[in-house]
């Protein structure tokens, strides 16, 4: 056990005893943000992405120590393992560093070296590879002539076959191989002659050369991609030269021998035909792998930052999703996320219908307690900015107005979902209730979006699907009991993300409260079908009744934990709400036989029963008037709120149709190596004017003063 654990705790700088309670914990049947939120006691404070690591790594180790137990066993099977060996595999990090050992003494397919053997020719290979100082090769190849071997040159070329694959196959030979090219070698772009980039998206790469061991993940993924759409030829450039003395003087240990010339031959063979284009595909996938699970980790974390993004509160929302000719579909949609009113307009060409949109909007206004008017950002919008701002202005209204990402509306109105909740309403109507619900509670309607149709990745479409759906859920699973969900008006969606839940509890408690009223009490949830105590364990501390009859059933205090918040609450004689409590936590753990964790939580919960975990995240920028790209020049200080974050830098929201980027050399006066360092989705940032392409609508900005 201690083998496997210490490279994990060594990895995560913890000591040896968290993870082992944390398996512990994972063992038991316990989830990650259960142990994250209320066993901190156990792991001492570790968090999800820390526990999830652990569980992962753990899994790894487990098939780490297997497969070394598998190959060890098999190579004794053929008799041929010694201490040295054993002592290799078992010094082994990595799964692909024991299958490289393991390689000579694998069954091999019918190659020519496998065809060599059979044919009798291993011991003259071996022979060779003693490097006598003198050997008659033809007079000890005439030896070996058989049905199958039937001249002097076939056996000597069969032995040449051999001793290829034995250098293909030395684990060490390889592993120097890798290391020379990920350190000094260089990764080669060239442009096919006939290739399908009409509108040279893949220029950069078209003739490009760059260090492996520097290259940027963002660009492994272009490269990737140009290749696998058959515009480039992708090789490596690296001192072939330099490997051949080093795999021969492998060989030879600088001993004079007649059948150098052989030996020569047989080496560079091996490594030209065999061994280079297996490790040169090796550090390809390796690359790719990389950049893969760098991208999946950027998605995983713009799609949190953009699930947390506070909620407006106690605002009638109008939901304004803009097309020109089908009309802007409209939709008022209250606090709650209930539809009010649905209608449409034509403001903008081929209809043009202004005059009756501009009266259509004001009457909405009259009628309805509007505060914002959430716009969706693609087709039209920067035309329905402009339309709303001037509607907003010419008539002094003290509404505001913010654009929306609509990425992923379409999917959801078309969905099963949405037809069941507006089976009388048209896809663009519903797509316009999204919008205005994205504004009310983003992480309550994202929700019921696939998240790889959210839009906030890079290459997110050539990623493996397995590893990203794992990430984002667990994304979204951290995302929905990092807020805590409202068990009487959360969605069957929302509930199944809740620790402990799935689809099955999610529904029965759906039908439970259409069948028997919203719940008074937790203690209620235990009466639903399939709610286990397990279950009940899991789950209970994520779930919120509000204007229930136990008061603590709105805090994110543990009902397990109940009754010790009770104690507190009667000894030090506390109210909920009281933000001005001051206890030693400490004091007050040792008095009550617990935990500083635990008591640190019941104390925070108190002071601030309802405390939104979004609200320390920003808010969208409202606006009252539009801007144009000619309104700004080199220089102009503007406030703008991040969209995206990628490898290569971020997308900022300035209030034009088309995000400005901010370069990763343009986000602060330190060398910055991710821009995660510097950014996060839903920022709102100051930052300054770089570049302007007034033809292509580009504004390219700076977080650093110019």
């Amino acid at each position: 056990m201690d083998e496997l654990i210490m490279p994990i705790a060594k990895e995560l700088n913890i000591s040896s005893k968290q993870v082992e309670n944390t398996l512990k914990l994972l063992e038991d049947g316990n989830t990650v943000p259960f142990i994250a939120r209320y066993r901190k006691e156990a792991t001492n404070g570790l968090d999800e992405e820390q526990i999830l690591y652990i569980q992962k790594q753990y899994a790894y180790q487990l098939n780490l120590k297997q497969r070394k137990e598998d190959v060890i066993r098999l190579i004794e099977s053929q008799g041929k393992l010694t201490d040295s060996i054993t002592s290799e595999i078992m010094a082994c990090t990595k799964i692909s560093q024991v299958d490289d050992i393991y390689r000579p003494y694998q069954q091999k397919k019918k190659t020519r070296a496998a065809i060599a053997i059979n044919n009798g020719l291993q011991p003259l290979a071996q022979c060779v590879l003693q490097c006598p100082s003198y050997l008659d090769i033809e007079k000890e190849a005439k030896k070996y002539l058989n049905d199958n071997v039937k001249t002097i040159d076939e056996a000597i070329k069969q032995v040449m076959d051999i001793i290829a694959e034995t250098v293909s196959d030395d684990a060490k030979l390889r592993w120097k191989v890798m290391d020379s090219i990920n350190k000094y070698g260089k990764i080669v772009t060239k442009v096919k002659k006939d290739n399908p980039d009409e509108k040279q998206i893949y220029k950069m790469y078209y003739d490009h050369s760059e260090k492996v061991a520097y290259i940027a993940n963002h660009r492994i993924m272009a490269i990737d991609r140009a290749e696998k759409e058959k515009v480039i030829n992708v090789s490596f450039d690296y001192d072939s030269e330099y490997l051949k003395k080093y795999a021969l003087r492998g060989i030879t240990h600088d001993r004079k021998t007649n059948v150098i010339d052989i030996i020569e031959e047989a080496v560079n063979d091996g490594l030209k035909r065999l061994l280079f284009p297996s490790v040169e595909r090796e550090i390809r996938a390796n690359l790719s792998d990389r950049a893969a699970k760098q991208s999946i980790e950027i998605f995983s974390m713009n799609l949190e930052k953009l699930l947390l993004q506070p909620p407006i509160a106690n605002k009638m929302v109008l939901g304004f999703d803009p097309a020109f000719r089908t009309g802007c579909k409209l939709a008022v949609v209250d606090s709650t996320g209930k539809l009010i009113k649905i209608d449409v307009i034509y403001p903008h060409p081929p209809v043009n219908k202004k005059e009756e949109a501009t009266k259509k909007l004001l009457a909405l206004f009259n009628q309805y307690p509007i505060k914002i008017v959430a716009i969706g950002n693609g087709t039209a919008s920067r035309e329905s900015e402009s339309f709303v701002a001037k509607v907003i202005n010419d008539h002094h209204l003290d509404i505001q107005y913010t654009l929306v990402s609509e990425a992923g509306a379409s999917v959801y109105s078309a969905s099963e979902l949405a037809r069941s909740e507006f089976p009388d309403l048209h896809v663009e109507q519903r797509s316009a209730i999204s919008i205005a619900r994205r504004l009310i509670d983003p992480l309550a309607e994202l929700i019921k979006i696939d998240p790889k149709s959210i839009g906030v990745g890079q290459y997110q479409h050539d990623l493996p699907a397995k590893s990203l759906n794992e990430r984002l859920d667990f994304a979204v699973l951290k995302s929905v009991n990092r807020v805590g969900v409202d068990v009487n008006t959360a969605s069957e969606q929302l509930l199944m993300h809740v620790a402990g839940l799935n689809k099955a509890n999610a529904k029965e408690i759906i039908n439970y409260r259409n069948e028997n009223g919203r719940f008074n009490n937790l203690n209620e949830v235990k009466k639903v079908k399939k709610m286990g105590a397990k279950t009940f364990e899991q789950c209970a501390g994520f779930l919120r009744i509000h204007d229930g009859n136990e008061p603590l059933d709105q805090t994110g205090i543990h009902p397990e934990s109940y009754d010790l918040a009770k104690q507190i609450i009667a000894k030090y004689d506390l109210h909920l709400q009281d933000d001005s409590i001051d206890l030693d936590e400490a004091k007050v753990a040792k008095e009550f036989n617990s935990d500083t964790y635990t008591i640190g939580d019941i104390i925070d919960s108190i002071k601030q029963p309802l405390r939104d975990y979004r609200d320390q995240f920003n808010g969208p920028i409202l606006r009252h008037d539009i801007l144009e790209i000619d309104d700004l020049k080199i220089g102009d200080k503007i406030q703008g709120v991040v969209r995206n974050v990628t490898d290569f830098g971020a997308f900022i929201d300035i209030g034009l149709h088309e995000d400005g980027l901010a370069h990763i050399s343009k986000l602060s006066n330190r060398r910055v190596n991710h821009p995660s360092e510097v950014v996060s989705v839903n920022d709102i940032v100051d930052c300054y004017v770089f570049d302007i392409d007034r033809a292509r609508e580009k504004v390219q900005l700076s977080l650093v003063q110019i």
